[in-house]
C-alpha cells in the first residue's frame, strides 16, 4: 500500500534542527516534499528568526491546507526558558499579527528541545543529561544523529519512550500526533 505524498515545511534555527527534524519525520513515513526555512547562519538569533517566519509560514499553511496534504514543523530551542513559555511566545506572536492560535486538528506540530536540540541527541546516543546543560554541537556532521533520531521516531510511534526521557522529548512524540492524519490516503 502506498502512502500519501505530503508536503512538509520545516521551520528552525540550524541545520541540525533541520537534519533532525528531516530524519524523524522520513522514518514515520513522510515522503513527499520537504522545504527547509532555516535562519541564515550568522544573520540573527535563531529563536528570533523563527518567531519572525512564524506567522508568516503558518498563513501560508492555513491558505493551502485544502488543496494539497500540507504540515508545518516548527524546531524552536527552549534555551533557559520553559516548553511553555516557548509554546506562549508562539502564540502571541500570531496573536500579534492577527491570526489565531493554532487549532488541534491544524498539522502545526512544534517541537521545543530543552536546552537544546543537542541535549536530545546526546540523550538518544545513551548519554545521561538533563535540560539544563548545553552539549556540545555536531557542526559538519549534523547527520550523526540519524540511527538515534530513527529509533526515537520508532519509539514516539509505539509510545515506548523510556520514563527518563527529557521532558521536552517526551512532548515532542505528542506533537507527532498532530501530522500523522496527514498519511491517512
Amino acid at each position: 500500500m502506498s502512502q500519501r505524498r505530503v508536503q512538509i515545511v520545516i521551520l528552525c534555527e540550524d541545520r541540525q534542527q533541520e537534519v533532525f527534524a528531516r530524519y524523524f519525520l522520513k522514518k514515520r513515513g513522510f515522503t513527499g516534499l520537504f522545504r527547509a526555512n532555516i535562519c541564515p547562519e550568522g544573520s540573527e538569533c535563531g529563536s528570533d528568526y523563527v518567531r519572525k517566519q512564524y506567522p508568516v509560514e503558518v498563513k501560508a499553511y492555513r491558505q493551502n491546507k485544502n488543496r494539497v496534504a500540507i504540515g508545518l514543523v516548527v524546531l524552536i530551542d527552549a534555551d533557559t526558558g520553559t516548553l511553555a513559555a516557548r509554546l506562549n511566545w508562539l502564540a502571541s506572536v500570531l496573536d500579534e499579527h492577527e491570526q489565531e492560535n493554532r487549532e488541534p486538528n491544524e498539522a502545526i506540530a512544534i517541537f521545543v528541545p530543552k536546552r537544546n536540540i543537542e541535549t536530545w541527541i546526546h540523550y538518544l546516543q545513551g548519554e545521561t543529561v538533563n535540560e539544563e546543560a548545553v552539549y556540545a554541537k555536531f557542526e559538519k556532521n549534523e547527520a550523526v544523529c540519524k540511527t538515534a533520531v530513527e529509533d526515537l521516531a520508532d519509539r514516539c510511534y509505539s509510545q515506548s519512550l523510556p520514563e527518563d526521557a527529557p521532558r521536552s522529548l517526551q512532548a515532542a512524540c505528542e506533537e507527532l500526533q498532530r501530522l500523522l492524519p496527514l498519511l491517512q490516503p
